[in-house]
């Protein structure tokens, strides 16, 4: 048993390995003065487009299926963040107002 153990370790580490191996070399052996302006004002949008991609399916399909209704806490407690972020600029305050509204709306669902 212990053979197929060291095996699944063997492969995690391998592909980790190759994964780092093909992010360092994209930053390592490119030159970003050599790419075209359009390309490098596109890769300011990426880490927003990032965190939208992780962010959006928890607050749009809590249960696994796409809920757009007010009876969604999460997706109001959403809406609440991204207006506080919005207004203030520093995501600390969206935080905190984001989760006390959730936390509240749980609490009157019971």
């Amino acid at each position: 048993m212990a053979a197929p153990a060291m095996s699944e370790w063997i492969v995690i580490v391998g592909a980790g390995v190759v994964t780092f191996l093909a992010r360092a070399s994209f930053i390592v052996f490119a030159d970003p003065h050599k790419f075209p302006h359009a390309f490098r004002v596109a890769l300011a949008f990426v880490p927003a487009a990032v965190l939208a991609a992780i962010v959006v399916p928890g607050l749009a399909m809590p249960h696994g299926a796409i809920d757009f209704t007010i009876a969604n806490p999460r997706l109001l407690a959403g809406v609440v963040a991204l207006a506080v972020a919005a207004k203030v600029r520093n995501p600390l305050p969206a935080l905190v107002a984001g989760m006390l509204v959730l936390w509240g709306l749980q609490a009157l669902a019971g």
